[in-house]
């Protein structure tokens, strides 16, 4: 398969930009997707990060619209969830998976419905709560529970917490928390390497956190300075580090 035409990438990069200014931020964010994809593709740096900043955006309105829309739905089985897919925020708990709270998102996104979607894992012994995000990679964060809660080894999530509403606030920073560690996390495995493979770990996280700004920015920047380096002339290799649906 050869690089991809830069005039074809250039034609995605104005749909993206076109359905941008028209509020179809969904759409925005289908085209800008694939111009990333494509500039990668062509080793294209500079056109990857002019395309990062329409992507972050688009999901920055969505993002925004879900946390406007004053609902937080916490469910830990799918008979919980609405019948149809709500614009909101939502919380789910075990025996849900991270690949669960992963096709809301998409169904949310293909049906055109704002959602913020968090996945949290069994309390730990310390007394907090793993956030996890299924990509290409899985991302955990672990943060504080929005309530006190006691640790109960025989329920599967290790807790007592049965709350029904949890305050926008905790979701905002649980999110930015998750962005957080994507971000540190990719840092941690390029560390030395070209900034090309900073580019590969970062996108991969980002199919992971969608919602974090900061991780787009972060981004961004590392293409910027990618532009400036050679291609890398061995392959990135990578572990793998993380089961994707356990617990």
């Amino acid at each position: 398969m050869g690089r991809p035409d830069p005039s074809h990438i250039d034609a995605v990069m104005e749909q993206a930009s076109q359905a941008l200014a028209e509020t179809r931020y969904f759409d925005a964010i289908d085209h800008a997707r694939e111009g990333l994809k494509l500039a990668r593709r062509a080793a294209d740096f500079e056109r990857m990060a002019r395309i990062v900043l329409p992507l972050q955006e688009a999901r920055r309105q969505i993002r925004l619209e879900a946390e406007d829309a004053g609902c937080v739905c916490v469910a830990k089985l799918e008979s919980e969830l609405p019948s149809e897919v709500l614009p909101g925020c939502y919380l789910l708990q075990p025996p849900l998976l991270g690949i669960d709270g992963r096709r809301l998102r998409e169904v949310a996104h293909d049906e055109g419905v704002p959602v913020l979607v968090l996945v949290r894992e069994p309390l730990t012994r310390d007394g907090r709560w793993p956030i996890a995000a299924v990509g290409q990679v899985v991302v955990r964060a672990k943060v504080q529970p929005p309530v006190p809660v006691e640790r109960d080894e025989k329920a599967v999530r290790r807790d007592t917490f049965d709350e029904k509403t949890i305050p926008i606030e905790w979701i905002q920073a649980t999110n930015e928390a998750l962005g957080d560690a994507a971000i540190a996390d990719a840092e941690e495995v390029a560390e030395g390497d070209p900034a090309a493979f900073l580019v590969d770990d970062l996108m991969e996280r980002l199919d992971a956190v969608s919602d974090h700004e900061k991780l787009h920015q972060r981004l961004e920047a590392a293409c910027r300075v990618a532009m400036t380096q050679p291609i890398p002339d061995r392959p990135r290799r990578r572990a793998v580090v993380s089961i994707p649906f356990g617990l």
